[in-house]
């Protein structure tokens, strides 16, 4: 009986190690947007970034969001259309998109670190960042020098995993076998497909299944899971309070939200902006991502916001 046991534990091993190795994907993550494709050294990592516009305007940092997918095409349907007026810079962080994805432990302080780093070597005057990136950038602001005289968040957020975090959840999908079996899981087709519909999009249309299959793709690169090991376990949530951040900061600020958000409700950004005496602008019909679902739209805050900073639009 007991050899029945540990042969069919054997077998199941051998075969999660097999799907694991079917599911890496063996070609080279093609850039998620069109510009020129450069490298940031840093500590080490190569930091994959794009570039568009002419140096003569102003410079834009744009700052993805974190999620287990999570790339620099999260500004696809803008990217282009800000170098009009901007010079434009977009980071895949490290361990994400076309970066070096070593197998740190990452945390919320290295990605403040490299923010803070990232921003002083570019000298932007104005940063676009997105959910746990925009308490990044305010935690990296406040603790250097910097140039940026306008900020624009979207759904900002200090938490997104469980809190305290899970070791025992990060040491888990970190594993060699288990780990990224479970990885494969989370960032499966029906999974992507599932957080898009049910968090991302108001519209899970607007997706498009080019950018799924491209979500799938970086997901599935090697060292894939290590990042979002300490994303899902609760490691990249920061300790920073937003609005307090903000306040002492100075920097006029738009906050940018979807009215129908739920894992960030619209009832935050709200005591958020009052708090923080911020700029808020809310999309209708949009969830997280409304400068993936109004791009247009979303293009017309950037250009009103960050020079003119009119009314709020509630």
């Amino acid at each position: 009986m007991l050899r029945k046991l540990l042969g069919s534990a054997l077998a199941g091993v051998g075969g999660l190690v097999a799907a694991n190795r079917r599911l890496r994907s063996t070609d080279e993550l093609p850039p998620a947007l069109a510009g020129r494709q450069e490298q940031y050294r840093w500590r080490g990592i190569d930091v994959a970034y794009t570039e568009i516009g002419s140096t003569d305007n102003p410079t834009l940092v744009l700052l993805h969001g974190i999620n287990a997918a999570a790339s620099s095409g999260e500004f696809r349907a803008v990217f282009e259309e800000l170098a009009d007026d901007y010079h434009v810079v977009a980071p895949d962080l490290p361990g994400y998109g076309r970066s070096d994805r070593p197998p740190l432990q990452y945390s919320a302080q290295l990605y403040t670190t490299f923010v803070a780093d990232f921003l002083s070597e570019f000298e932007p005057q104005a940063v676009v960042a997105s959910s746990l990136s925009a308490a990044y950038t305010l935690a990296a602001l406040g603790d250097a020098e910097h140039t940026v005289e306008e900020l624009l968040l979207i759904c900002p957020t200090a938490q997104a995993g469980p809190e305290p975090p899970k070791q025992w959840l990060r040491q888990l999908i970190r594993s060699p076998v288990v780990g990224e079996g479970l990885f494969n899981f989370i960032t499966s087709r029906p999974s992507i497909r599932y957080f898009n519909a049910d968090h991302g999009y108001y519209d899970p249309s607007k997706a498009g299944d080019e950018w799924q299959d491209y979500e799938w793709q970086t997901a599935h690169q090697p060292n894939a899971r290590f990042a979002p090991a300490s994303f899902i376990s609760g490691y990249l949530n920061s300790d920073l309070d937003l609005a307090a951040a903000i306040d002492d900061l100075g920097i006029p600020t738009t906050i940018v939200w979807g009215r129908d958000a739920d894992i960030t409700p619209l009832e935050d950004g709200r005591q958020l902006a009052d708090e923080a005496d911020a700029t808020l602008v809310v999309f209708d019909r949009s969830l997280l991502l409304p400068h993936v679902e109004f791009p247009e739209q979303f293009i017309d805050v950037v250009d009103e916001h960050v020079d003119g900073h009119p009314e709020p639009t509630v």
